[in-house]
C-alpha cells in the first residue's frame, strides 16, 4: 500500500476512534482536552526545551559527586541554573515515568502500565492532555526527539499526543520491531536485512525502529549514532528548518527524551574508547548532547527566553545513584530521586540548589503557569511550583505529601521517605552491610540520612500514622478515579508481535 493511502488509513482509525469515545460516554474531548485552541501565545512567554534521560542515575554526574564520566556542560548548567535536589518522578521505570511527566498524572489513574512493550495492546489515551497539547494550544510548535514508550501505534504515537513532529524510537531500546508498524516507502534496512524479510514478520531483541512522524524510516536504528542524530535533528527544530517566517517567530517545545543511557550502551566514533567503562563514554555524550543545546540556545540569542529542563526518568541501572539507596525499579531514593537541573539565564536563579520536594507531575501546571496555557479539565496530580524554580523567599514545595503507587508504595514529606511495607533480605532493596530491621513499616529522615540507613519508624510513631493516612488517601482516590487507557489498532492481518524468542 502507498505510504499517502496509509497515512489515509490511520486517520480514518482515528475517526473511528472519536466516534467510540462518544459511544462510551466519555466527556467529549473538547471539554476533556483545553478549554481554547489555536490562541496565539502572548509576547515574552519562554520557549520549553525538556531534556528526559534514560536510567541516568543521582550519581552520574560532576554536580552530583561524579569523577567519572566527566560531565562539564551539565555542571556548568547547573552553575548558570538551580539544582532541584529532591526532585522525583513519577515512577521508577519507562512508561510510567513518561505518563507522569507529560501528563502531570500518577500512570495508575490513566491505567497505564509501568512498562509498555512491543506486543503491548494499550497506550496513553488521546484524549488525555500532554504537555504538548496544551503548548501547541497555546501557540506553540512542538516536537518530540527520542524515546517516546507511550504506545507505538495509532491513536498513541506523538503525533496524537500534541506534537507536529517526531523523530525516535517508539519504546526501550532493548526491544523489538512490532509487524503492524507502517514502513516509509524509502525505508533505510540494515544488517544486511531485505524488504521481504521485514514484511514477513522479523524480529529481534535489540533492533528498535527509527521513526519519522508514524512511519519506520530505518530499521534496525543504527544506536551507535541516536545521541547525535537526535541532537542534530533538536537544533534543527531549535532553528526552525523548513518553517516560514510566521512559524518561526512562534515560541516552541522541544520535548527531547533520550534512548541513552539505557542499555544496550551505545555511542558514536568520537566517544568511544574514552573510558574503560561504556556507561561513563555514553553519559558524557548526553553531556556533549546538553552542551550543544545550550550553544545553540546562546548563540541564536534565545538563552534568555528559554526554559531549559534537564533530568532522569528513574535511577540508574548501569551507572550510580549514590549516595541514595538502590537503583532502578526501586521506590528507594536511588530509584526516583534525579538529577535535575532548571535553567533560564535571568529568570531562574545561577548557582542556587533547591531541596524543597518537587516532581515531574509539576511540570504541566507550572507551564501552564509560565507559557499562558491551560489547564486540563479533568483532575490532573501536579501542582505549580513556579515559586521554587523563580528562588522566591521562603518558597515551599507544594507537596505537603508526595506519594507513590509503584511497587510496594512510598511516601515523601519534607524530610521524611515512608514506606508501608517491612524491609527485605533479598534483592535490590535489601540494605547493604546490614540486616534488615523487624519493623513492620520503614521511615527514614533523608536530610540526614540520605543513604536511607537507619529506619526512625518506632521513634516517631505519629509521623508513620500521618504518612501512612496520606498513602492509603491516595490509592483510596485513584482507585475511585481511573481513567481509561487506549486500545491501539492494528492493521487486520498484522503479524504476533509477540516476543521473539
Amino acid at each position: 500500500m502507498p505510504s499517502s493511502a496509509r497515512k489515509s488509513e490511520s486517520r480514518s482509525i482515528i475517526q473511528a476512534w472519536l466516534h467510540r469515545i462518544v459511544a462510551f460516554v466519555l466527556v467529549p474531548v473538547a471539554l476533556l482536552g483545553l478549554g481554547s485552541v489555536n490562541v496565539q501565545a502572548d509576547e515574552g512567554v519562554p520557549n520549553v526545551v525538556l531534556i528526559f534521560i534514560d536510567d541516568m542515575g543521582y550519581g552520574d554526574v560532576g554536580f552530583n559527586g561524579a569523577t567519572e564520566p566527566k560531565t562539564p556542560h551539565l555542571d556548568r548548567m547547573a552553575a548558570e541554573g538551580t539544582r532541584f535536589d529532591s526532585f522525583y518522578v513519577g515512577c521508577a521505570v519507562c512508561s510510567g515515568s513518561r505518563t507522569a511527566l507529560l501528563t502531570g498524572c500518577h500512570y495508575q489513574r490513566l491505567s497505564i502500565r509501568p512498562v509498555l512493550f512491543p506486543d503491548s495492546d494499550y497506550g496513553l489515551h488521546p484524549a488525555e492532555v500532554t504537555i504538548a497539547d496544551m503548548l501547541k494550544a497555546a501557540g506553540y510548535r512542538t516536537a518530540c526527539v527520542g524515546k517516546w514508550h507511550l504506545g507505538h501505534l495509532p491513536p498513541c504515537l506523538p503525533t496524537y499526543q500534541g506534537f507536529d513532529s517526531y523523530y525516535g524510537i517508539p519504546y526501550s531500546n532493548d526491544m523489538w520491531l512490532d509487524p503492524a508498524n507502517t514502513l516509509a516507502d524509502d525505508l533505510v534496512l540494515r544488517e544486511g536485512l531485505t524488504l521481504e524479510e521485514v514484511k514477513a514478520g522479523h524480529k529481534k531483541k535489540d533492533w528498535v525502529p527509527l521513526f519519522r512522524g508514524e512511519e519506520v524510516i530505518e530499521y534496525p536504528a543504527d544506536q551507535n549514532t541516536l545521541t547525535k542524530r537526535y541532537t542534530e535533528e533538536a537544533i534543527r527544530f531549535i532553528h526552525g528548518e523548513g518553517l516560514d517566517e510566521a512559524a518561526r517567530g512562534k515560541p516552541f517545545f522541544l520535548y527531547l527524551p533520550h534512548t541513552m543511557v539505557h542499555l544496550p550502551l551505545a555511542v558514536s566514533e568520537a566517544f568511544q574508547n574514552r573510558h574503560d567503562k561504556l556507561i561513563f563514554n555514553a553519559i558524557e555524550e548526553v553531556d556533549w548532547s546538553v552542551g550543544e543545546i545550550l550553544r545553540t540556545l546562546r548563540d541564536e540569542g534565545l538563552a534568555e527566553n528559554t526554559l531549559v529542563i534537564f533530568t532522569s526518568d528513574n535511577g540508574a541501572a548501569v551507572g550510580s545513584s549514590l549516595p541514595l539507596r538502590s537503583k532502578k525499579g526501586s521506590v528507594y531514593d536511588g530509584g526516583i530521586r534525579e538529577p535535575t537541573v532548571m535553567w533560564w539565564p535571568g529568570t531562574i536563579p545561577a548557582g542556587q540548589v533547591c531541596t524543597e520536594v518537587a516532581a515531574t507531575i509539576d511540570l504541566l501546571p507550572t507551564l501552564a503557569g509560565l507559557c499562558g496555557g491551560e489547564l486540563p479539565k479533568r483532575p490532573i496530580d501536579g501542582r505549580d511550583m513556579a515559586p521554587l524554580l523563580r528562588g522566591e523567599e521562603g518558597a515551599k514545595s507544594p507537596h505537603e505529601t508526595y506519594a507513590l503507587m509503584h511497587s510496594r508504595g512510598t511516601v515523601r514529606s519534607g524530610q521524611w521517605k515512608f514506606y508501608p511495607w517491612p524491609e527485605t533480605s533479598r534483592g535490590r532493596d535489601a540494605p547493604v552491610g546490614r540486616e534488615p530491621t523487624s519493623d513492620p513499616v520503614q521511615l527514614y529522615d533523608v536530610v540526614t540520612d540520605i543513604g536511607e540507613t537507619r529506619n526512625v519508624a518506632a521513634e516517631h510513631p505519629e509521623v508513620v500514622a500521618r504518612l501512612q493516612a496520606a498513602y492509603d488517601a491516595q490509592v483510596a482516590d485513584i482507585k475511585a478515579n481511573l481513567r481509561p487507557a487506549m486500545l491501539m489498532e492494528r492493521p487486520a492481518g498484522a503479524l504476533s508481535p509477540a516476543r521473539p524468542k
